[in-house]
């Protein structure tokens, strides 16, 4: 134990530089989904977020959105703990068997209009979760998709825009 100790001492914080989404695009995306959504909804986008059964680099990148580096809250984007205040469900991740039942009952709770993104390469095609004996399938085999975002993980920029081209679609 001394010596990892000794070893973080000595070599310093283990922290890395930030990434560097450019901070204009950023902002400028986020206000402009901030803005859609209460010109749609009349408040804030409230989203919750439904890992189905991922490998949680999805749940990362969603995760980043509310740290200090995007902090998308600021633009009126928010994450909420129950499906019964979402506007948009944020769907990670191929539909277990197990999680398939638990989707559809948060998909039925959610008031409408509602929206269902499929996060992520495993929620839009199983991604390297295709041919398990686990998986129900993607997440449009068990809800309506609205929207697809791709990648493994997608960055949290790409999300942003994702979520303003559906409010752009929507209305």
């Amino acid at each position: 134990m001394k010596s990892f100790l000794l070893d973080a001492l000595l070599k310093g914080k283990a922290t890395v530089t930030p990434p560097a989404p450019a901070p204009a695009a950023l902002e400028e995306l986020a206000r402009a989904l901030g803005e859609r959504a209460r010109r749609r909804l009349g408040r804030s986008l409230a989203i919750r977020e439904v890992d189905a059964g991922s490998c949680n680099g999805c749940e990362l990148e969603v995760n980043a959105l509310n740290n200090p580096v995007y902090d998308v809250e600021r633009f009126g984007l928010k994450f909420v703990a129950s499906p019964r205040h979402a506007d948009v469900l944020l769907v990670t991740g191929p539909v277990t068997w197990n999680m398939r039942e638990a989707l559809l009952r948060t998909y039925n709770a959610a008031p409408e209009p509602k929206w269902v993104v499929a996060l992520g390469d495993c929620a839009v095609n199983c991604g390297v979760f295709a041919g398990s004996n686990a998986v129900a399938g993607a997440v449009s085999d068990v809800v309506p998709v609205d929207l697809h975002i791709g990648g493994c993980p997608p960055e949290p920029l790409e999300i942003v825009k994702g979520l303003l081209a559906l409010m752009e679609k929507a209305g």
